[in-house]
């Protein structure tokens, strides 16, 4: 069974003022950056932060008195989990959420402040899917797929209307792939209107599945990545027969691509993005010739990520552009000199955030010292402008963190 335009049509109908009507926003400097007419489309701006509040109530709306009375379950990483609980709870269904192991401490929570029972179970989604199953059949359960049924994938599809009714011109959209539903609905969607739209599917290099199962490859997937949304080991049949039909490519970013578009989107655009959510944007910064000239709808799909680790992310891209960077400077341990050398660093402009003595285990004499200095600086040019004057007045200094000449942004000359 496929998914047809028609179908999505009839699910836009369905979802129509009970999910977000999300933006689709111009962001100018970031394209202009980039070199390509940029858009994005806010799906983090749904009530539970994803779309997946889409296809989550097109599939409940579609159960039976009897289904609805017994209850669904769902196995999700989170997203797919806040969906379902979420409308769920709307409509007075019961809902049971199976969730792996390693779910992130704010989706878990979020699930069960929406009401639903949580079994946390399986160090992958798809243990958790087994898991899910047999409960499923043991007390007479609905399973709501996340991504390979035609309803989640209609509901999902509908996206790709509301980007061209709002946006006509568009010639590529880029889409995060991990079971395929998303992009598998727009795609269907987009299409039918637009028939010589491009399609770009984008994966994390760490768990490239559809794009194994595309090319032929064996299956080999695995890690820790940020963008654990996407963290699919098992793509759906019927969204991978959609996706080789209507998507022209799949781009596999890693992890320090997915860093550097969740910390852009904050700093340049002002949006908080999970590493799901930024892998869209994460191909465009790997690939910007490829979208050269062109106007490129990018899918934020979600923004459920842990401010714990949005906070590491963002102070790790401070070190990448060399505004924040980790001095190693040697003094003589006597009074008055910590103040001459916090006068020189503030002389040309650093900040001092922290500072440590260095005097017992490492190995410098008696009398003198090693100071460990976190530095706020403009960019790598002011941060060699400060290590020249501490040198120049007889303070020997070392950088122990900088910015990594790989790593890659857009935002340039800053």
């Amino acid at each position: 069974m496929s998914v047809t335009p028609e179908d999505i049509r009839a699910a836009a109908g369905q979802i129509a003022g009970e999910v977000v009507r999300t933006p689709l926003v111009p962001a100018k400097r970031l394209g202009e950056l980039l070199g390509c007419e940029l858009f994005l489309k806010l799906e983090n701006q749904q009530y539970t932060g994803s779309f997946k509040d889409r296809g989550s109530l097109v599939k409940l709306k579609s159960l039976t008195p009897e289904q609805a009375k017994y209850g669904v379950i769902a196995m999700s990483a989170g997203n797919h989990a806040q969906g379902v609980a979420h409308h769920a709870k709307r409509l007075g269904i019961p809902a049971t959420i199976v969730m792996p192991e390693f779910a992130p401490f704010t989706k878990v929570e979020r699930t069960k402040a929406l009401g639903a029972r949580v079994v946390l179970t399986g160090d992958t989604l798809d243990a958790s899917a087994v898991a899910a199953r047999e409960i499923a059949a043991k007390e007479n359960l609905t399973f709501v797929h996340p991504y390979d049924d035609p309803l989640i994938v209609a509901g999902q599809g509908t996206i790709g209307f509301e980007m061209l009714a709002d946006e006509p011109g568009l010639e590529t959209i880029v889409v995060p792939i991990g079971g395929g539903g998303i992009i598998s609905g727009i795609a269907t969607a987009a299409t039918s209107v637009k028939p010589d739209l491009r399609m770009i599917g984008v994966e994390a290099e760490l768990f490239p599945s559809m794009y194994q199962a595309i090319h032929g490859l064996p299956p080999a997937s695995g890690g820790n990545t940020l963008a654990d949304g996407i963290a699919v080991k098992n793509p759906g049949k019927l969204t991978r027969e959609i996706i080789e039909r209507l998507v022209e490519d799949i781009v596999l970013v890693d992890e320090t691509l997915i860093e550097t578009a969740i910390h852009t989107l904050v700093e340049e655009q002002k949006i908080v993005a999970e590493g799901a959510g930024a892998a869209g944007f994460a191909a465009v910064l790997k690939e910007p010739a490829r979208f050269a000239g062109q106007k490129v709808g990018v899918v934020i799909c979600g923004g459920n990520i842990d401010v714990r680790l949005l906070s590491s992310i963002l102070a790790r891209g401070l070190v990448r552009d060399g505004r924040m960077v980790r001095l190693r400077i040697g003094i003589v341990d006597r009074p008055g000199v910590l103040a001459k050398l916090s006068k020189l660093i503030g002389d040309t402009g650093g900040n001092i955030i922290e500072i440590y003595h260095q005097r017992l285990f490492f190995d410098v004499p008696a009398k003198q010292a090693d100071i460990d200095a976190v530095i706020e600086t403009r960019n790598a040019a002011h941060v060699e402008e400060i290590v020249e004057s501490l040198k120049a007045n007889g303070f020997p200094t070392r950088v122990l963190s900088a910015r990594s000449d790989d790593a890659p942004t857009p935002a340039k000359g800053r």
